[in-house]
């Protein structure tokens, strides 16, 4: 054991220097081939490669020159194409002066009466977005309003590329361009890289086994990762490039995406995608920081079972389960995942793909409605907010694993607990008006309700809620905030469950006031910013919604102060839970 943690740490740096290093190793060129084989419209496949022939065939050395040029190809293209088919000046005010007093739609066959393509493109398409003039007064500057929309909406995503069709080609070339090593050997690399992280972690963690079980406070405010010095805080910068460059630069990780190809293809059949990478990495960072955590808690069967509970969940339900079901000619489907935590499940794409798939697909749907009206209510109901929390979730399972050695940075002011309650239901409010948004727009074909766009809506709570808030922050800021700040401030299932647990569940943790010896390890660890030693000191059940029941406090608990506990009929509580220094049992 005495080498075991040296040897550990030097394998996880080395094979998280080839990581970082692999981002880098790679050159790229394009091809014809390649972009036919990713453009399927053959126009636009040919305009494109006209405007990148400075790219064809040409070795870039780096994935961020590629992109330059690539990006500045596709841009040229779509530059093209508004000259093309945009409106001149001259014939918008031809259209203003045949429409004086009142619009007639038929003027606007007058005006682009010569047979060519782009005559007839304008003429349908100012049909379909200024049909509502016809008959009406009409200005100047209404009729340039429905030019603006025409440039903005139609002749982008009819001859060009929207910025839509340019992130997921600008991936995709730059995936099938790359010329690497790491796409020469991807399983090799594979290895030399999370495969030596893994192997390294877990021989660091054991040595563990050799000390007392239980976290203590042994000089954890002095060390460097885990207190905001040097090491947490570039942790936490790391951790936050890669979440931005995930979800809004993919293309620049393409060398890493390539690396877990082998893996996708074995399960799915398809090469892996940036998700299926964050999901692969997501799921290992659970399974092996779980077995920390189970090392740590050996003493508490209730921390046991909770820890191998998230570890069975996030790697059957989130991982392997979608996975295979694409394999099996059926829709990616996480069956642990709930709205409003599961944002897009009632996205018009999703819905109308889970219809496509005959009974399965309507079970889903099913199922994913009555986790949200009846699953969670009644579980809740009888088990907190925990049974979901700190027992299913994917997002407090990474939490409570490769973020457990970050609990004690949580804030327990209280001017952080009235932050935490007007952001956490906000962002509830918010994911509850834009779904109402996105089912008005499915029922009716109509995306404006009241005076917002449900499609702009649900663009902005995926880039700022959804990408932004759960995976920048959520994660990011582990070491700097604690491992449950979108649990605390951002997850709308938390909101939806913490106010049933608040007013409508037996679940509780009760303490003994008379046997608090105000040590302070219960409030240190509390990874939800509550400051339990003031409810224990007055013998006061902690109510507070967000509590997740972890158990943590009473795991650490040198007296026994604190148990977790559900009430009788008659409104008492009784059977604690004890998850003490002795294990688990039920009170008598």
């Amino acid at each position: 054991m005495k080498y075991l943690k040296p040897l550990g740490l030097a394998l996880f740096i080395t094979g998280f220097a080839i990581f970082n290093i692999s981002f880098f190793w790679s050159s790229y060129q394009l091809t014809p081939e390649i972009v036919k084989g990713k453009i399927s419209d053959e126009r636009k496949a040919t305009t494109l490669l006209q405007e990148a022939r400075d790219l064809i065939g040409t070795d870039a050395s780096s994935n961020f020159k590629f992109v330059a040029a690539l990006s500045a190809a596709l841009d040229k293209v779509n530059e093209n194409q508004l000259s093309v088919f945009g409106f001149t000046n001259q014939e918008l005010d031809q259209l203003a002066a045949y429409n004086k007093e009142k619009f007639s739609i038929a003027s606007v066959d007058s005006v682009f009466k010569s047979e060519n393509e782009q005559n007839a493109f304008k003429r349908k398409s100012f049909k379909d977005y200024g049909g509502w003039l016809d008959g009406q007064a009409t200005s100047r500057e209404q009729i340039q309003n429905v030019a603006d929309n025409i440039k903005k909406y139609g002749i982008v995503n009819q001859f060009g590329f929207d910025r839509y069709a340019v992130k997921d080609l600008k991936y995709s070339l730059t995936k099938a361009s790359a010329t690497s090593p790491v796409k020469s050997n991807p399983a090799l690399f594979l290895f030399l890289t999370i495969g030596l992280c893994i192997i390294g972690s877990l021989l660091y963690i054991l040595p563990k086994l050799q000390l007392p079980a239980g976290i203590k406070n042994n000089g954890v405010f002095f060390n460097a990762m885990k207190n905001v010095q040097w090491l947490g805080i570039l942790t936490g910068s790391w951790l936050i490039l890669f979440y931005v460059l995930l979800y809004f630069y993919p293309e620049y990780m393409t060398n890493w995406v390539i690396m877990v190809d082998p893996v996708s293809k074995l399960l799915s059949g398809n090469e892996a995608g940036r998700f299926f990478l964050y999901g692969f990495i997501y799921t290992l960072c659970i399974l092996v920081m779980g077995v920390r955590m189970i090392i740590n808690y050996r003493h508490s069967k209730y921390q046991i079972l909770r820890t191998c509970s998230v570890m069975f969940f996030q790697t059957a339900f989130a991982f392997l389960i979608p996975e295979i079901m694409i394999r099996l000619n059926q829709p990616y489907f996480d069956f642990k995942n709930i709205w409003p935590l599961d944002y897009s499940f009632f996205f018009n794409n999703r819905i109308d793909t889970l219809l496509a798939n005959g009974g399965l697909g309507v079970f889903m749907l099913v199922w994913g409605i009555a986790l949200i009206i009846i699953a969670v209510p009644v579980l809740v109901y009888f088990f907190g907010k925990r049974w979901y929390c700190s027992w299913v979730c994917g997002c407090g399972g990474l939490a409570e694993t490769l973020g457990d050695p970050y609990r004690q940075l949580s804030n327990k002011k209280l001017s952080a607990w009235k932050i935490e309650r007007w952001m956490i239901h906000s962002v509830l409010v918010f994911a509850v008006v834009m779904t109402a948004g996105v089912l008005y727009t499915y029922f009716t074909n109509s995306s404006w309700v009241f005076f917002f766009d449900s499609y702009k809506l649900r663009e902005v709570y995926g880039a700022f809620i959804g990408a932004g808030f759960a995976g920048v922050v959520g994660t990011g800021f582990y070491p700097l905030m604690g491992n449950r700040t979108w649990c605390r401030f951002g997850c709308p299932l938390a909101a939806y469950l913490g106010i049933i647990q608040r007013f409508k569940s037996r679940f509780r943790i009760t303490t003994n006031g008379g046997q608090c010896i105000s040590c302070g390890n219960c409030s240190t660890y509390c990874e939800m910013g509550i400051d339990v030693r003031w409810y224990a000191q007055r013998g006061q059940n902690i109510v507070r919604s967000s509590c997740v029941g972890c158990g943590v406090c009473s795991s650490v608990c040198p007296r026994g102060v604190l148990n977790l506990e559900v009430k009788e009929e008659d409104g008492r509580f009784g059977k604690a839970i004890l998850i003490g220094n002795n294990g688990i049992r039920l009170a008598d």
